[in-house]
């Protein structure tokens, strides 16, 4: 079976672990992230560069990269970019760029989430083990799952990460959007916490890719994204779908 084919969990006994990729320039960081990943079970390959990494996704196809924003021959976002367009593997920006903007220009490109250096490993270990874990969740891998979600004329596939707009028009979601949208669309007319859309994780009060990722839905679905009336925000405890909701 091929690794773009199978299910791999990185601390599932009965399946084959979770392939990581780390790219990495600092040998001493790369180590560092190696070894607390490899301590928990995952499968990990480390590349220096860039181009290293995209070479390789050529032959196979890893559930997760681990992406330095300060490589040496090209810059991280690009690659995150290029990441995106040649899998469908989750990323997990690593940064020592202390700018907020940098972190949230990684949000908005697709990455699921960020740490920052120097980092704790056990932080590491868990911000890659919730990734993984929201993919599963949005991919529908669970028995019985629905799949197929409808409001407002939208009509999300929770499987494929497509949204389908009333004009027809669809829209490929990240994972992390698709598992947002998913918790709205399962929960409409509640509020909901900034921990639970972030799929049951401890937040930091600054903390903002729960904050992107609802801004990027709201701009997909929202007929004015500046007066939002579909995704409301409940100040002082969290974010409300405000639309009926059927499955198929």
């Amino acid at each position: 079976m091929s690794a773009e084919t199978h299910h791999r969990a990185g601390n599932d006994a009965s399946a084959p672990p979770a392939l990581v990729y780390v790219i990495e320039d600092d040998a001493d960081v790369a180590k560092l992230v190696l070894t607390a990943l490899r301590d928990f079970g995952f499968a990990c390959e480390v590349f220096g560069t860039g181009g290293a990494v995209l070479r390789r996704l050529q032959f196979e196809k890893p559930d997760l990269c681990i992406v330095d924003l300060g490589l040496p021959d090209m810059d991280g976002l690009d690659l995150m970019r290029r990441i995106a367009a040649a899998s469908s593997a989750g990323v997990l920006i690593l940064t020592g760029r202390g700018h907020t903007a940098d972190r949230v220009m990684g949000l908005e490109l697709g990455g699921d989430d960020y740490v920052t250096k120097p980092f704790e490993s056990r932080e590491l270990v868990a911000r890659v083990r919730s990734i993984l874990r929201r993919r599963s969740l949005a991919a529908g891998s669970a028995p019985g799952q629905r799949r197929y979600a409808n409001f407002l004329g939208w009509r999300i596939d929770c499987a494929a990460n497509v949204l389908r707009a009333p004009d027809g028009s669809e829209h490929l979601l990240g994972t992390a959007e698709t598992q947002v949208l998913r918790c709205f669309v399962e929960r409409p007319h509640q509020i909901l916490t900034r921990e639970q859309l972030m799929g049951e994780r401890d937040l930091s009060p600054t903390d903002r890719s729960i904050d992107v990722r609802i801004s990027r839905l709201r701009k997909k679905i929202e007929p004015d994204a500046h007066e939002p009336t579909i995704i409301k925000t409940v100040y002082g405890a969290g974010y409300l779908f405000a639309a009926d909701v059927s499955w198929e």
